[in-house]
């Protein structure tokens, strides 16, 4: 009998699409850059969907953003994000430069990248990320890159900088009272009133907190809407451009990769460029201002009237915790007044104050006035014969005087003690019998029932 065997036709095994997907990005504004960052989505879109191989996972693009970190990249996060989720399998973009300038950042997101199996195609340097030599290359070839950056950005500087010493400001800063018109700056009448407002409110010997107050009582906003706060306060009462005149390089780029800006402390030269445009504030006044305020800097808190400060106010210290003493008051159980470490204001673990406890305001005035040798305490003497108090263990003072010497006193707290007043003792004692009262009356009604 003749053998059989039966031959199964042979189902052609069907290839598995790649997932691809391409990244874009431009790093200037500009109408030519707008056009190219188009041509690039244009491009990948049909290079992607032409091939029958390959399964079209979309363009990311990011456009006026700079490639020397990948913060505000949200594109690229996007991308990355679904590489994770598994929706991209090969990712293909321009050139080294278009996906990083930053060496770390490149090499960081490519082996990312291949841990989760994606691969990374970069078009003008042929390089892909999976063949063996191709992180080699990248870290080689993406070194270049970083230091063409770095040096486009010194280019950069020097053309700005060279602006500055001819009195060019570099771009159109915004800033509260004025506007552009052309190359020019031009007051807004309504925003400048609000400047002088400010400045006069200083001089009348008002501090940033009142002013803060005062606008946000009159409803009155900033450009945006927003309320006025003490720190936007202080940018317009330090603003040398409401004179009239420009301070150039108050602030710059301290590195072309983290993109960090810095406050020009004297690393590099200003440029005062005088009657630039018109001004909002008289330069004499904007003086004093300045004068005024250094001179309650060093006053401390008790420059700020609007603050509840005192002679002992920035003058009692934790020598641990090395911050001063702060005033408190209560009265749920009677009258209380008492100072204790500014530390206990912060949250973190570990920030306690070793010290603990409270001063009683009562006690220290008491022992301070011995320490003076008065028979009633004065405030002026004890500013002027006392430098600080620090606090080195619980209810202990120590006095370290102007002339030197130093004086350690005991300050019990009694503060509990003495908001025991016989008319509180009396209403303590009328609380607890209407209590007592009630109680009893309730459970009346509940044997009745």
């Amino acid at each position: 009998m003749p053998n059989l065997r039966k031959i199964e036709a042979a189902v052609p095994a069907i290839r598995e699409k790649k997932k691809v997907a391409a990244y874009a990005r431009v790093s200037m504004q500009s109408e030519r850059m707008l056009h190219s960052l188009s041509a690039q989505v244009s491009y990948y879109s049909g290079l992607i969907q032409k091939n029958p191989d390959w399964e079209y996972a979309g363009v990311y693009a990011d456009d006026f953003i700079s490639g020397t970190n990948t913060v505000k990249r949200d594109e690229f996060k996007r991308m990355l994000a679904d590489c994770e989720a598994g929706k991209i399998d090969i990712i293909l973009t321009k050139s080294i430069s278009r996906f990083a300038r930053n060496t770390v950042d490149l090499l960081e997101t490519v082996r990312h990248l291949k841990d989760l199996g994606v691969e990374v195609q970069f078009e003008k340097e042929r390089i892909r990320s999976m063949d063996g030599d191709g992180e080699l290359m990248l870290t080689i070839l993406a070194s270049f890159a970083q230091e063409e950056s770095r040096s486009i950005s010194d280019n950069v500087k020097w053309g700005i900088r060279k602006r500055m010493q001819n009195g060019i400001p570099n771009g159109r800063f915004r800033i509260y009272g004025y506007r552009w018109e052309g190359d020019e700056l031009v007051i807004v009448p309504e925003e400048a009133e609000i400047v002088k407002r400010i400045f006069q409110n200083f001089l009348d010997g008002k501090s940033r907190l009142e002013t803060e107050r005062e606008f946000a009582a009159e409803g009155i906003t900033t450009r945006e809407g927003h309320r006025w706060v003490d720190s936007n306060i202080k940018v317009v009462l330090t603003n040398v451009t409401y004179t009239g005149n420009l301070l150039l390089q108050k602030e710059f780029i301290s590195d072309p990769i983290s993109k960090q800006r810095k406050k020009n402390r004297g690393e590099l030269p200003q440029y005062y460029v005088e009657d630039t445009h018109p001004a909002i504030i008289d330069k004499a006044a904007f003086d004093f201002v300045q004068e005024e305020m250094a001179r309650r800097r060093e006053l401390g808190p008790l420059a700020n009237k609007s603050l509840n400060t005192s002679c002992f106010t920035g003058k009692i210290k934790c020598p641990y915790c090395g911050q001063s003493y702060m005033h408190n008051k209560r009265t749920d159980r009677g009258y209380m007044e008492f100072w204790n470490c500014g530390s206990k204001k912060k949250k973190k673990k570990g920030t306690g104050c070793p010290v603990g406890g409270t001063i009683n305001h009562k006690n220290m005035v008491r022992v301070c006035t011995e320490v003076l040798g008065l028979d009633e305490f004065d405030e002026a003497i004890f500013l002027e014969k006392v430098d600080h108090i620090d606090v080195p263990e619980r209810y202990t003072l120590e006095f370290h005087m102007a002339d030197g010497s130093v004086v350690t006193k005991a300050c019990p707290n009694t503060g509990h003690q003495d908001c025991w007043t016989p008319e509180r003792r009396a209403a303590k004692a009328e609380f607890m019998k209407k209590e007592m009262a009630r109680r009893k009356e309730r459970k009346d009604k509940c044997r009745k029932k």
